[in-house]
């Protein structure tokens, strides 16, 4: 066995708290180079005859990827405490893993040598808002959404739909198109609402804030916020607004002081200000969300301005009951910060979602006392190179997902927020260059993946647009140019979710090795139902040989009701094509 290989850590993703009771216990080892794991494991203080008491048990081979395995255990310590150790056995070799290194046996006279989980204290308990769980999302950009209140548009405003969109052009969308539309969210299923900014800002992204704690003139007030909010709660849907605390507006009342007086203005702390007079050419001299003047970085570590953004968080949540917050740039605020915003928040409404937007590995905001999810960009990134850019095979698309699932713990994963495009990405259908068989297969693969999806609105319907600013084009309402066949797919998938456990986030995914480039399965259990998910994201069809247990037996396909009777246990799959059996 390569001993450099085998790695654990009895903490972050390696060991962890899953509930109360019960702790999960991960270890990694070299691809292919261990037959046998057990997990030697006993409370740290019950001794016989001068020996340790210890179990074993053997561990579940969870996912591999093309460097290593990946192996698994749930335990429920009696007395929610834990020393372990692992035996490792390969052909004649048979070693135990320790904290202290290798041993060639089990040893029962010292525990001092074994990993150690000193208690499971409640409080330590990664969670979060349990009806995230069952929540499929629905990104509005309300500027491009629905426009039914004219008498408020912003000077310039263009008739709905009747341009490209553009960086500073405007369309009049408002908070009462929502309202009107609700009816359309409540056909496909959606049941949570992620709105960008709606604050006070000069742009039409509105992530150049001016008053964190006034809803944009052009949006309409808070009156009808309120009536949004309420309309959105009767039909059980939950809303989620976005903050930018990582930097203001160029006009933000703060910094126009600190423009205008510079040295002497009250609010020059409030900012990372380098020197004076203040600078925005040829470059700020001062900090920015990357270099942009216009945007100029907050102060968090100042006293003002952290009480300030921490009363935005609580206002919106205790005045106007919103669900969640979306956290804009948030690996760049401090996490002292993150930890104190949380405790404010959650002493308020506990069922608050607190989602910050990182794009990288995200375990240090994971732990429990600040954010309760991420944008799962790794996610979004593999499900495109695969499905959509025809760049991996099925094979380096299941090394990515399994990595990815074994990057964060399981009740993490579940709470991470699934996206596949946005207003910062170009859209879907376009990424598939029109392909819309390939688009439904993404939606089958986020729509059944652990966590909890986001759809961006319009992609239902088969609206197009490239990057920012060709994203953001106007809401289609027509319903002659609206994909009725797009929609019924997402519609009936969301369905699936909602109604059949092993399908949506109680389900336990798990991949399905295949032979060939293009085949993907994999399975989702629950308890004693179990999917079988089928995929051929090619041009070309291909035969699928099924795994045990889903041979010799009339199937169902699920997401047609239709029964499949197979010869030779082998499932045909035309080009860009999916089945989910059962």
């Amino acid at each position: 066995m390569l001993k450099e290989a085998i790695y654990h850590r009895p903490k972050n993703t390696f060991a962890y708290s899953y509930d109360n009771q019960t702790l999960h216990i991960r270890l990694k080892t070299k691809k292919e180079d261990v037959e046998q794991v057990s997990l030697v494991f006993g409370d740290p203080y019950i001794w016989e005859d001068g020996n340790w008491i210890f179990d074993k048990e053997l561990m579940k081979k969870s996912g591999s990827s093309d460097l290593f395995d990946y192996w698994f255990i749930a335990i429920k310590p009696p007395y929610r405490r834990l020393r372990y150790g692992f035996e490792l056995v390969s052909g004649a070799e048979t070693l135990v893993y320790t904290e202290k290194g290798f041993l060639d046996h089990i040893a029962t006279n010292d525990n001092a040598y074994y990993f150690v989980f000193p208690f499971l204290n409640s409080i330590d308990v990664f969670s979060y808002p349990k009806w995230v769980k069952d929540t499929v999302w629905y990104q509005i950009f309300p500027e491009r959404f629905a426009n039914s209140d004219p008498s408020i548009d912003p000077e310039g405003t263009l008739p709905w739909g009747s341009a490209e969109p553009e960086r500073d052009n405007f369309f009049g969308g408002d908070l009462q198109g929502v309202i009107d539309h609700l009816s359309h969210l409540e056909n496909l299923g959606i049941n949570g609402i992620y709105f960008t900014p709606i604050f006070k800002a000069a742009s039409n992204h509105k992530y150049d804030t001016i008053d964190y704690l006034e809803i944009d003139p052009q949006f309409g007030d808070k009156e009808t916020f309120r009536k949004l909010v309420d309309e959105c709660h009767k039909r059980g849907i939950k809303i989620m607004l976005d903050a930018v605390f990582n930097h203001c507006g160029f006009y933000f009342p703060q910094w126009q002081d600190v423009m205008e007086k510079g040295e002497k203005s009250k609010y020059k702390n409030w900012f990372h200000v380098r020197e004076f007079p203040v600078k925005t050419e040829p470059q700020p001299n001062y900090d920015t969300f990357a270099f942009t003047p216009l945007m100029p970085k907050l102060n968090t570590e100042n006293p003002e301005v952290r009480e300030y953004l921490l009363e935005t968080g609580r206002y919106w949540v205790r005045e106007f009951g919103i669900d969640g917050w979306r956290l804009d740039v948030a690996n760049e605020v401090d996490h002292a910060f993150w930890r104190e915003f949380r405790k404010e928040i959650k002493a308020i409404n506990p069922e608050v979602y607190i989602l910050g937007e990182i794009w990288h590995d995200s375990m240090p905001w994971l732990h429990g006392d600040q954010f309760d999810a991420v944008m799962n960009y790794p996610f979004t990134n593999s499900a495109l190179k695969y499905f959509a850019e025809d760049n991996w095979t099925a094979s380096k698309f299941r090394n990515a997902i399994t990595e990815l699932l074994h990057m964060y713990p399981l009740n993490v994963n579940e709470a991470a927020f699934n996206l596949l495009d946005s207003h910062d990405t170009p859209r879907l259908l376009t990424i598939c260059k029109d392909n819309k068989e390939k688009m439904k297969l993404l939606y089958v693969f986020q729509l059944s993946f652990t966590g909890t999806p986001c759809i961006y609105y319009g992609d239902e319907i088969g609206m197009t647009g490239g990057q920012d600013p060709g994203c953001r084009k106007c809401m289609e309402w027509d319903p002659d140019k609206q994909d009725t066949d797009i929609f019924e797919t997402v519609k009936r998938l969301i369905s699936l979710r909602k109604s059949v456990p092993a399908f949506g986030n109680n389900g336990l995914f798990e991949f399905v090795e295949t032979s060939g480039e293009n085949l993907l399965m994999y399975t989702k259990t629950f308890e004693t139902s179990k999917l079988l998910f089928v995929m051929n994201p090619s041009s070309a069809p291909i035969n699928a040989a099924l795994p045990e247990g889903f041979r010799n037996r009339d199937l169902t396909n699920v997401f047609t009701g239709e029964i499949i009777s197979l010869k030779d246990n082998e499932l045909a799959l035309d080009s860009y094509s999916f089945y989910i059996l059962a």
